[in-house]
């Protein structure tokens, strides 16, 4: 294409180009002025030739070795992100036996504690079933101890108001001895 531009550019009659530069310069557009398009076509080759030259020689590897350093530091950073990971999990799964080995233990000193409760608890109920046991015993002892007075007494104050009462209605005093034998033959009879 650039040779045909250049080989248009040679052939075209002078007159041409006078009249293309009078109407380029009347238009404003100097890059469009036929005289110069051979100048403009060299100084193209000559930008874009520099211009790859840079690109390819200098821009383009520095790109390249930036993107590839990029490239192995993403590798490296999911290489130990992966590990991290990895220790992470082990971790969690380590905390989770611990965890479980620690409720384990718990549960085993509770138990252990509980049945060491209820074994005083239930030392403690004997002890204090023992000693009700031995407070009832001493009070029923009491009781009939009382209940012996009672009755020895109910008989002194049945075998005085009976001897007063006899005086009463016969007039005569009875004898101890006749009242206690008569008060014995009446709670013998009642037993029976």
């Amino acid at each position: 294409m650039i040779a045909t531009l250049l080989a248009t550019a040679a052939h075209l009659p002078a007159e041409a180009e006078g009249a293309s530069a009078e109407h380029a310069e009347a238009a404003g557009l100097p890059q469009m002025d036929v005289t110069t398009y051979v100048g403009q076509v060299f100084w193209l080759l000559v930008t874009f030739g520099l211009l790859y030259a840079l690109l390819a020689k200098v821009f383009l590897p520095r790109l390249g070795a930036v993107l590839e350093e990029r490239r192995g530091r993403i590798a490296d950073d999911l290489d130990t992100a992966a590990n991290l990971r990895g220790d992470a999990e082990d971790a969690g799964r380590a905390m989770e036996s611990a965890m479980a080995d620690a409720r384990a233990r718990a549960h085993a000193i509770v138990a252990k504690q509980r049945d060491a409760l209820n074994a005083e608890i239930d030392a403690e109920a004997k002890e204090a079933d023992a000693a009700l046991d031995l407070r009832l015993a001493d009070s029923a002892t009491r009781i009939e101890t009382r209940k012996t007075a009672a009755l020895a007494q109910v008989r002194e104050v049945g075998a005085e108001a009976a001897a007063a009462l006899v005086q009463k209605l016969i007039g005569v005093t009875p004898d101890q001895a006749e009242v206690a034998r008569a008060l014995d033959a009446a709670a013998g009879g009642q037993g029976r």
